[in-house]
Parts: structure tokens; sequence; C-alpha cells
């Protein structure tokens, strides 16, 4: 058993594997801490690069449709203006008619009492 080592060379070369092992861990782990949020960072930014163009989409829809309600009020505010100067305008003559029928009716009530 010549060849083979000695109980505290095998201890020693497994202190030293466990070292080796410690060291290497240690250096993945400070790899894997810088690389983490690079992934994150990259998974973000794939991510907003196909949310952008949808939420700009979007935005351009609600744009489109405020312009849409903004202008569907204005026409409603000027039908509904020329309504009340249509209802206006038939008060007024409504108005008008029967003073008109009364004046005449007192100018030929006088007429016909002044004729006699």
């Amino acid at each position: 058993m010549p060849d083979e080592p000695s109980n505290a060379e095998l201890w020693r070369r497994f202190g030293y594997l466990q070292t080796e092992i410690d060291r290497r861990s240690d250096a993945l782990a400070i790899q894997l801490a810088s690389f983490t949020p690079q992934l994150i960072f990259e998974a973000e930014k794939r991510y907003t690069g196909q949310e952008l163009p949808r939420i700009q989409n979007e935005l351009q829809v609600v744009k489109s449709e405020r312009d849409k309600l903004e202008d569907d009020f204005e026409q409603y505010q000027r039908d509904e203006r020329d309504r009340r100067e249509r209802d206006r305008q038939t008060r007024l003559y409504s108005a008008i008619v029967p003073v008109l029928i009364a004046v005449v009716s007192s100018a030929v009530a006088i007429r016909a009492v002044v004729a006699q």
C-alpha cells in the first residue's frame, strides 16, 4: 500500500477540495448576483418593448374617442342652441298672434261702433 495516500494526506486533500469548492461557490455566487439583475433588466426591456406599442395604440384610441366625444358634445350644444332658438321664436309668434287678433278684433269692433 505504499502508493496509496495516508489518512492525513486524504484529509489535507479533502480540506483543499473543500476550500476550492467554497472559493468557486463564492465566485459563482458573485457572478450570479451580477447576472440576475442583468437577466431581470433584459426581461423588463423585452416586456417594455412589447408593451410600449400596445400602450401607444391604446393611448391613440383614447385620444380619438376623447376627440369624438368633444365633437359630439359641441354638436349637442349647437343643436340645443338651435332648438332653444326655435322654441323662443315659437313662443314669440304664439304670443304675437293672439295679440294681433285682439287688436284686429278691437279695431273691427271700434269701427262697427263708430259706423253706427
